[in-house]
């Protein structure tokens, strides 16, 4: 999962009830602490056929446990369908959760793990402490989807290296993300604004928000660390992809890095002129960014490209939602049009669940052609599922401009995993709550980001992985 994938996506959609999603085409929802079975395999198999390629059982039953966050859950509810169409004795129960990692580590510890899990949120699994529980998930590429085409041909690039921890394939990333500055098309045209493309220009833009009685951003506790991930991109558009290797594989000194110092100057300039909404700390986040889409009481805000549906219950008329790429800190990046996209939202099969076959086969319907358009539509947001969003992007402004940047980027595309393999963001929170209510100067901030990773690198008991 990227780096910002897993910090956030949080409450909005929790209010989606149990009830509701027992409701939907007769599938059944339990407590995400429940039993779930025996665990270890202990479902019946049945014959290994062209149209059965794992060996699913009749009469056997899937438990996928889904973080409920910006995507909400209701899309693999139509995956739960879409198996059910075509084995009709086997039961899928979807269970919403926002608490991943407090209410499924004691069912790893327990033996009896879900089928499949959806590992996201700011309360997700660390991977690195559970990757020896993980089951490979190589065959699922190789197997037909539900339209007669092997799995792997239809896929975008980069989903077998965004799930790869060390030489084992166990995540499997199911949408193609990409994170850079969100704001109003219709509010910047109003106002002849434009997207800023540097720091410089966002410092200017800081100060016409401000005579418009705006602010430029704003933040909720969180989602606060979506700022750490706007500086990193920052800076690997600046000083190319060595930045991000040097996070990534915890290297001495790496938060200090100039390209990312310069990044994190910039947004301190605009903190301290007054364009970060104070008060952040003390709002829940799809508070805070329902401020920005439907207050609008700031112009910009940074994340990825959940954020439309998201807030879809919670932006103004006529906002129309648009993206533009993150700014830079000069004007000439040795990388501008890098862009951090890659596959995310990171499901796994526990190696001890009680039905591998069924948790294979709920994956293999989530990545069949229906199940990727209904997710496209639902969600305004492309899977790694390729050809199932039109031009028009199902009428969203902001899926035109993400396929936009996507183009632009071309093969200068990468992946942030470090802090969701490694635990991070729950520790970096706490700086960059401080950092963005002006309590914090550049230098704390980089000794305690970089006093986090300093940890995580000489603890022997976390596993280390090369990022490449």
């Amino acid at each position: 999962m990227d780096n910002a994938a897993f910090q956030r996506r949080g409450f909005l959609k929790g209010a989606l009830s149990v009830a509701a999603i027992a409701s939907v085409g007769g599938l059944s929802a339990c407590a995400a602490g429940g039993s779930g079975g025996g665990g270890g395999g202990s479902a019946e198999t049945g014959d290994v056929t062209e149209d059965n390629p794992f060996g699913l059982g009749e009469n056997t039953e899937v438990e996928a446990v889904i973080f409920n966050g910006g995507y909400g859950v209701d899309y693999c509810v139509f995956a739960g369908e879409v198996v059910t169409k075509k084995f009709p004795t086997v039961k899928v129960t979807v269970t919403p959760s926002t608490q991943i990692a407090q209410e499924l580590q004691p069912r790893f510890v327990g033996g009896n793990p879900p089928d499949v899990i959806d590992n996201s949120g700011a309360g997700a699994m660390s991977t690195a402490q559970i990757l020896d529980q993980l089951a490979d998930v190589s065959d699922i590429l190789e197997a037909n989807n539900y339209e007669g085409t092997k799995i792997a041909d239809t896929l975008y690039p980069g989903v077998i290296e965004a799930g790869t921890y060390g030489d084992k394939f166990v995540q499997l990333n199911y949408v193609m993300a990409a994170y850079g500055i969100w704001y109003s098309d219709s509010l910047f045209k109003e106002n002849g604004w434009t997207a800023p493309k540097t720091w410089a220009e966002a410092l200017e833009l800081s100060a016409a928000a401000k005579e418009a009685g705006k602010y430029l951003f704003l933040f909720g506790k969180e989602a606060a660390t979506y700022y750490n991930t706007l500086c990193i991109d920052s800076a690997i558009m600046e000083g190319g992809q060595e930045v991000r290797l040097n996070l990534e594989n915890l290297k001495p000194g790496a938060w200090s890095q100039e390209p990312l110092q310069e990044a994190f100057n910039g947004l301190k300039a605009i903190i301290d002129a007054g364009g970060m909404k104070p008060g952040g700390s003390g709002t829940q986040f799809t508070n805070a960014q329902a401020q920005w889409s439907d207050g609008q009481e700031a112009l910009l805000y940074p994340s990825g490209s959940w954020i439309e549906n998201e807030m879809a219950d919670a932006t103004a008329d006529g906002f129309d939602m648009t993206v533009a790429p993150t700014p830079t800190v000069s004007d000439s990046p040795a990388a501008g049009d890098a862009l951090h996209a890659s596959p995310g939202e990171g499901f796994i099969l526990p190696a001890k669940a009680a039905n591998p076959a069924g948790a294979k086969e709920f994956m293999r319907a989530m990545l069949s052609k229906e199940a990727a358009t209904n997710f496209a539509q639902l969600t305004k947001s492309p899977t790694i599922v390729m050809d199932t969003v039109p031009e028009d992007g199902f009428g969203s402004k902001a899926l035109q401009g993400l396929n936009a940047m996507l183009s632009a980027a071309g093969d200068q595309v990468y992946p942030l995993r470090f802090s969701a393999y490694y635990g991070l963001n729950t520790d970096q929170l706490v700086l960059w709550n401080d950092f963005l209510e002006g309590r914090m100067d550049v230098p704390t901030l980089t000794e305690g980001l970089q006093g986090i990773a300093d940890a995580k690198a000489n603890d022997p008991n976390v596993e280390k992985i090369e990022f490449e």
